[in-house]
């Protein structure tokens, strides 16, 4: 099967060593990306470590597609113990990092300890310099990425930043690259706060090689994504906001509505008409990206995309696109996921009464990154602080909800209930079939097979690792089996592998079929929570079985 090649590196910050480690057997049996992440922090980051503690560890990986010349290929993941679910979390992040990531001989950049000081960590295929940065406390990312410019000629494709918000261990900070694309979901920007690790640089020539099955897939991928006339390439996810409020729901005013009586002045229309020029993610010609800017304000930012437009516009309330492009570039620079910040902003509008208040909205984004006054509670998460607002726990497990809404969408509910990265969309992107009419959109029951594949084929997407605009339009089962050389029921094995070690973290660390649940009713739910377990074979408590995870944690 089709994998990344290349080693391991450990970086300790607290001891300044670094250390090279074959992988070869894991890599073979994970692929890459989110899958040998998973492997290796199973394996070595303790299961009772604290998110924020020197035990903790962050995973940087590519996989084998990211030395591809193939489109919906420029994606890195990361992965560590999330500050805000405290289980295992994957993100990735697009741009044009993995192919300097990999250009240094590495398939895994593993960070590790805590440094007594503020540091910035630079990894090249010559080896590792750690380079004290104490004047750059406080820095927003974009003034990291110039003085990294100034100092060393690297440019944003070169670094992964962290803002004010990972510094100060904002539980939804955002690891940065390119400047304005994040490793979002989950807070992993405070996990390299808390090692006090500024920026990661890399740069090299020394990519392993990789042996593709079939070329030819390749230039057919790439050719489909340079012809599309997809209204994405226009407008991004954007295009969702008005079809979704239409059609489905767009969540409005903290959850407690279903549609935005102005969602035409936050739409894909009014963002397109923001966009002048276009941009895309390393070699891939989908070209997606929405470069923005507001003539009359001089406004520059990327996005906002759909999901940032929920959060910061219909969710809290707010009508204009500039504003809610105001409220992008802010978390961009601060360094913070646009979703947890603009719900956790939204829950804070509900217990105020200050809805579309834009002036407020700003002025609590700073302060939640700096964790000034109400900004060290909300820096904290809707779970954590949901009581003392006063208002009701719009998440599961710690994670808040992404803007496609299990209350409309039912069999995302579901996996929203049992994923293990909780609320969070992209884990098994089963709202896609539901809004397309491939499955109904109502109801639980039956659904958990489909689920499964699709969590399993997400999990075998972020080891590659693939963009998600990719599948589905270009990317489907026998171009898996072609990329992979493989049956496409073996590459979903991979994936099944890979979430039931992601699941036996997360039991060691007290998750179990209590914590999936959700805070509104679906029909059949609590069967439907059954028949998933039985189809992968947990306890009816949602426990892994311990021969089980043996079998998922097995390299060779």
């Amino acid at each position: 099967m089709l994998h990344a090649n290349g080693s391991l590196l450990t970086v300790d910050v607290g001891d300044r060593t670094a250390e090279t480690t074959a992988i070869d057997d894991e890599l073979e049996a994970f692929i890459g990306g989110r899958g040998v992440s998973t492997k290796l922090a199973h394996d070595r980051i303790p299961f009772d470590a604290d998110p924020l503690g020197p035990e903790n560890r962050l995973y940087l990986a590519s996989g084998p597609l990211q030395q591809s010349s193939m489109s919906f290929t420029g994606r890195m993941n990361m992965t560590g113990v999330s500050p805000l679910t405290g289980s295992l979390l994957s993100s990735n992040a697009g741009g044009y990092l993995s192919r300097n990531f990999v250009g240094t001989g590495h398939s895994v950049v593993e960070i590790a300890g805590e440094s007594d000081e503020l540091i910035a960590v630079h990894v090249s295929d010559e080896g590792v310099e750690f380079e004290a940065v104490p004047e750059l406390e406080g820095a927003t990312v974009p003034e990291v990425t110039e003085e990294m410019n100034d100092r060393y000629g690297f440019e944003s494709e070169n670094l992964v930043t962290i803002g004010p918000a990972g510094e100060n261990e904002v539980r939804f900070a955002a690891p940065m690259t390119y400047d304005e694309r994040a490793f979002g979901r989950g807070g992993l920007g405070a996990v390299l706060g808390s090692k006090n690790v500024k920026c990661l640089t890399f740069e090299g020539d020394s990519a392993p090689d990789v042996e593709f099955p079939n070329e030819d897939i390749q230039m057919d991928v790439h050719r489909q994504a340079a012809t599309s006339d997809d209204i994405f390439r226009r407008q991004g996810t954007t295009h969702l906001v008005q079809v979704l409020n239409d059609n489905f729901s767009l969540p409005t005013r903290y959850f407690s509505e279903l549609s935005f009586e102005h969602a035409e002045k936050i739409n894909g229309d009014r963002v397109e008409e923001k966009k002048y020029k276009k941009a895309a993610c390393s070699v891939c010609a989908f070209a997606c990206k929405l470069p923005t800017r507001d003539e009359e304000s001089g406004l520059e930012t990327e996005g906002p995309e759909f999901e940032t437009v929920m959060a910061f516009g219909s969710n809290s309330a707010v009508d204009d696109i500039v504003e809610i492009m105001k409220s992008n570039e802010l978390c961009d620079d601060l360094g913070m996921d646009t979703i947890s910040c603009g719900n956790t902003i939204a829950a804070y509008l509900a217990s105020e009464d200050e809805f579309g208040n834009v002036e407020l909205i700003h002025e609590l984004i700073e302060k939640i990154a700096h964790r000034e006054g109400v900004g060290d509670k909300l820096a904290e998460g809707i779970d954590r602080i949901h009581e003392d607002l006063g208002v009701e726990n719009w998440t599961v497990k710690g994670m808040d909800f992404a803007a496609h809404d299990g209350r409309v969408v039912h069999g995302q509910g579901l996996s929203y209930a049992v994923g293990t990265r909780g609320a969070d969309h992209m884990f098994s992107t089963l709202m896609i079939p539901e809004y397309n009419d491939v499955i109904p959109a109502e109801g639980t029951a039956g659904k958990s097979e489909f689920l499964i594949d699709h969590e399993n084929r997400n999990a075998v997407r972020d080891s590659a690792v693939l963009c998600q605009f990719g599948l589905g339009r270009v990317i489907e089962e026998e171009v898996f089996e072609a990329l992979f050389d493989e049956d496409y029921e073996d590459i979903l094995a991979v994936g099944n592998r890979i979430v039931n070690l992601e699941r036996h973290f997360a039991n060691q660390r007290g998750v179990d079929s209590e914590d999936d649940r959700l805070p509104y009713d679906l029909p059949d739910l609590e069967s439907s929570i059954q028949e998933y377990y039985a189809a992968r074979g947990w306890t009816d408590d949602g426990v892994v079985p311990g021969d089980l995870a043996a079998d998922a944690a097995q390299a060779d």
